[in-house]
């Protein structure tokens, strides 16, 4: 069983900048694949970002290529996302997520994942 736990949002205003990290614990938590994904009200959840376990290879949506960042450091079972340039659409709570199984290839949609953190709320201010 995995255990995810985000932490990080906030406030910001237009053009400023935010570091998500999520904490894993539980399982062989630094094999698995990762993923960031937000959702904004009345709206469905959408994928952000997502990295393999190795940390060698990243993935972005095209909303946030460029602006946000995505990294792991496995020693300390954290996954980062640094988000730059935030506009107010990118206003939504944000989730980590990992899949059923470790050692995947990153996925971008919501059912390849299996366990979710609670969610951090990030808020852009125009």
């Amino acid at each position: 069983q995995v255990h995810l736990a985000e932490s990080g949002g906030g406030l910001v205003q237009a053009g400023g900048s935010l570091t998500l990290s999520c904490l894993a614990s539980g399982g062989n938590v630094r094999n698995y694949a990762m993923g960031w994904f937000r959702q904004a009200p009345g709206q469905e959840r959408e994928f952000v970002a997502a990295i393999n376990w190795t940390g060698r290879n990243s993935y972005y949506s095209d909303s946030v290529k460029g602006r946000f960042t995505i990294s792991r450091d496995n020693a300390k079972n954290i996954v980062n996302l640094q988000m730059n340039g935030l506009k107010p659409e990118d206003t939504a709570v944000y989730f980590c997520a990992a899949p059923p199984t470790p050692g995947l290839v990153p996925a971008n949609f919501v059912g390849e994942y299996r366990y979710w953190g609670q969610g951090t709320q990030v808020t852009v201010a125009s």
